[in-house]
């Protein structure tokens, strides 16, 4: 592909990821593999997915913090833990397979499906009112569960950090998404030093690409604000869809 092409391809689909991402998570799941399909190198299509999901990341967050979506008590110790556990996913992924943890979600995933799709609303209809040593006690253990698996493996990373604040911590849905945008930019930045230290980012793709996440994080974001759990829950779960589409096909080749 030229470079006019590359954009052809790239640009859309960006756009399409950052919308779901900014609502869902999982965004990863389509801008990915579109790095690929543009005949990127492995590397620098990790790289420059990065830096163009950290970039829309910091503006629908920013949308989510203006619009006081989003809990501080339970943000920071979450971004801690999330980077520890990150770190230490990183390093059982060296030694353990991750078919181990592919096979887990594959029987996990649609079991969380079910559950979404049965809570017609996700909103929490009794908001649970933890002290605040339990929020920073569960926020630690959210963020370093999560962020372990976000070094281990990944994909849909801030799908399951949304579904968890709404369930464990009885956030509501905002609050919910706000929050893991938070800890989910923190992890995006830490991993985006490493790709620009390394050089593995083509510029000259990301920063068109980067316009395409800005706006569709900004207007996905918007979208989730006014409009809540209607257009929350059926991306949830398209995410989730998406993410075990992923998992089964890597089986699959794995086994071939």
């Amino acid at each position: 592909m030229n470079y006019a092409e590359q954009l052809l391809v790239i640009c859309p689909l960006i756009f399409v990821s950052g919308f779901i991402d900014s609502i869902a998570g999982g965004g990863g799941l389509i801008s990915l593999p579109t790095y690929h399909i543009a005949g990127f190198q492995p590397h620098f299509a990790l790289g420059t997915n990065k830096f163009v999901s950290s970039i829309g990341t910091i503006f629908s967050t920013l949308r989510f913090v203006r619009n006081k979506s989003y809990n501080l008590t339970s943000a920071i110790p979450s971004v801690i833990f999330s980077l520890i556990g990150a770190a230490i996913g990183a390093k059982i992924a060296i030694y353990l397979d991750v078919i181990v943890l592919r096979y887990i979600l594959v029987f996990g995933i649609p079991v969380i499906a079910v559950i979404v799709y049965k809570r017609k609303n996700l909103e929490v209809r009794t908001r649970k009112t933890l002290s605040k040593t339990r929020i920073i006690i569960y926020s630690s253990i959210i963020g370093f569960v999560i962020g372990g698996y976000d070094g281990f493996f990944g994909p849909g990373t801030g799908t399951f950090l949304i579904l968890l604040y709404t369930s464990v911590l009885g956030f509501d849905l905002l609050t919910s998404m706000g929050t893991a945008k938070l800890v989910n930019l923190a992890s995006n930045l830490s991993s985006l030093v490493v790709f620009l230290i390394e050089g593995k980012i083509i510029f000259a793709i990301g920063i068109p690409a980067a316009c395409c996440a800005i706006a569709g994080h900004y207007i996905g974001s918007g979208f989730a604000i006014k409009n809540g759990q209607r257009i929350v829950r059926p991306i949830l779960l398209l995410v989730l869809f998406l993410l075990l589409t992923k998992l089964v096909v890597d089986l699959f080749q794995g086994a071939s």
